[in-house]
């Protein structure tokens, strides 16, 4: 996600200019050709003295229509050019800064991108705008992460985090950039996979939205004209939040943000609401496969398919996840060849390293329920080995990645191995409440401990299992739960607990029977065989599920 930076005009009348601007044709009717009004605006501005507004609106302006004919080599020195005899002018200097900075940064050059927003800062500390300064350190701090430069954004944050504190003036813009300051902030933990610690930051950040969308904006233009910029409207920054926690709070925040973002997207068409939309949806689609919601999960795929249809930039920034999630709902249907092909299709298109390192995991666990993959396996097991030099930085995935070796062992009859690796997972997901990891973890221990015959200590893992899986709830771990009571109650001879814990699994093998025969009816079903090129426009409906059913009951 890029950020969007919003300009107040220092004068009213300039905001509505470029809407007057006619069409042109690419000739005349007599074969001269017709200048572009744009071009022309730029040309004369630059020999008239005192008009520094049209000037610098008609550079900015021109390097937009460059940049939507593909025609960037012509817009970035018409926008240095711009930078450079700009300085006087605090506030075009510092937007044609920030315009400059995005195009590098669309062009994947971060670095220069970076560079450019640390000459804004320094300049708006110059000028007497630390409001603009603290702009300009978080844009650069969402680089860095974007970089993986951890190292760097730390002590970037922590200078933000004082900036935006002693920062005194408009209560919206001072919210704006807490918010701002407080969504890096999480997505920094976040990407370290630690959501034990993200929780305060993430309180804060709903506490401030919520102040923020209570605040009544005056239109007081500030008195510094480098201060005339905000980081994004309201009303967008009220869908950058919902409630984290368990997945049915994560589901009702999420659809509540989505309803909001269709209401937007009616009155403004700006791209930013549509990769809101976008990652709000990639993230639900998860919780729906999770909590047993395929055939809802499947058309949410479909419906980032359509999104990324209408946009190239958003489908090449998105098409690695949406193969990952399509290999998620393969494996979810038991349709282990697809899963297959689009983890490694996503593995071709990314060079996300946790993306790269969540596809690798899941990939091994779909080698491991093949059962014949023992090469491949090896070699990707390898690659991601928690207890020597793991890739990423990630706690919930290096979590994972002793998880899945923990599965593997348990299949291969290492037992003990297999608990080793299993302890391990449950002191680091127990460290930063990885729920999920701790169900599955607990539940698969359990599972050792009854082929051990140790009866009592499988109890002892099963039944908590079972309690956080409802909390979550994971219906997988839930159906393997209750499996694991009956047979446990049984051999104990517990007759009672043994028939509620059979009917429990009943039930939730009936509830998760249903949503896989409704997923596999669905004409989206078809998007499993897709792996290359743009999604696919349109969907032919089957007859019905071809696939198997045996994993679930």
């Amino acid at each position: 996600m890029f950020w969007s930076l919003d300009c107040r005009e220092s004068e009213p009348t300039l905001s509505g200019r470029a809407g007057y601007l006619p069409s042109w044709p690419a000739a005349s009717g007599d074969g001269t050709t017709c200048v572009n009004p744009k071009v022309e605006s730029w040309l004369i501005s630059q020999q008239i003295p005192q008009f520094e507004d049209v000037k610098f609106e008609a550079a900015s302006l021109l390097s937009e229509l460059y940049c939507q004919e593909n025609s960037v080599d012509a817009a970035k020195p018409l926008l240095r050019k711009a930078i450079q005899i700009s300085q006087q002018t605090p506030y075009w200097h510092c937007r044609l800064l920030f315009q400059l900075a995005q195009l590098h940064t669309l062009e994947k050059d971060l670095v220069s991108a970076c560079d450019l927003l640390g000459v804004g800062a320094e300049y708006a500390r110059v000028v007497g705008s630390e409001y603009t300064r603290a702009l300009f350190l978080l844009s650069k701090g969402m680089l860095l992460l974007m970089e993986r430069k951890l190292q760097e954004v730390h002590p970037l944050l922590t200078l933000c985090g004082q900036i935006v504190e002693n920062w005194q003036g408009n209560p919206i813009q001072k919210e704006s950039l807490r918010v701002f300051f407080l969504v890096l902030q999480v997505t920094h933990y976040l990407d370290a996979g630690q959501v034990k610690s993200v929780k305060p930051c993430l309180k804060q950040l709903q506490q401030c939205i919520q102040t923020i969308s209570t605040l009544h904006d005056d239109e007081i233009l500030p008195s510094n004209p480098a201060d005339l910029f905000h980081w994004l409207p309201k009303e967008h920054m009220c869908v950058l939040v919902y409630l984290a926690g368990y997945l049915e709070k994560a589901q009702k925040y999420t659809d509540k943000a989505l309803m909001q973002l269709e209401k937007l997207k009616m009155l403004d068409c700006s791209p930013i609401l549509s990769s809101f939309q976008v990652i709000l949806l990639e993230h639900i689609i998860m919780c729906r496969l999770v909590t047993g919601h395929k055939a809802t999960a499947l058309q949410e795929i479909s419906q980032v398919c359509q999104l990324c249809q209408q946009s190239p930039r958003l489908f090449s920034n998105h098409a690695a996840q949406l193969h990952t999630l399509l290999g998620l709902y393969c494996v979810s249907v038991n349709c282990m060849d697809n899963a297959e092909a689009q983890f490694t299709t996503a593995l071709r298109l990314t060079n996300h390293q946790e993306l790269w390192a969540f596809i690798v995991t899941n990939l091994a666990s779909v080698y491991i329920r093949e059962g014949n993959r023992h090469q491949e396996l090896y070699s990707l097991l390898e690659r991601i080995n928690p207890d020597h030099s793991f890739p990423v930085s990630s706690h919930c995935l290096r979590a994972a990645a002793f998880y899945v070796r923990g599965l593997f062992s348990f299949f291969q009859g290492r037992y003990n191995e297999a608990k080793r690796f299993l302890r391990e997972t449950l002191k680091m997901s127990n460290a930063e409440d990885l729920n999920r990891l701790t169900a599955c973890s607990l539940v698969l221990l359990g599972h050792i401990f009854y082929v051990l015959g140790n009866h009592r200590e499988s109890n002892n893992m099963v039944v908590p299992a079972m309690q956080l899986a409802s909390k979550i709830p994971d219906m997988s771990v839930q159906l393997w739960s209750s499996a694991l009571l009956r047979d446990l109650n049984k051999a104990c001879g517990n007759a009672m607990d043994a028939h509620e814990a059979a009917q429990m699994h009943q039930n939730f093998s009936q509830q998760l029977l249903q949503d896989h025969i409704e997923a596999c009816s669905l004409p989206e079903h078809n998007l499993i065989t897709w792996t290359d090129g743009p999604p696919p426009v349109q969907f032919q409906a089957q007859n019905g599920p071809n696939t198997s059913l045996a994993s679930l009951l």
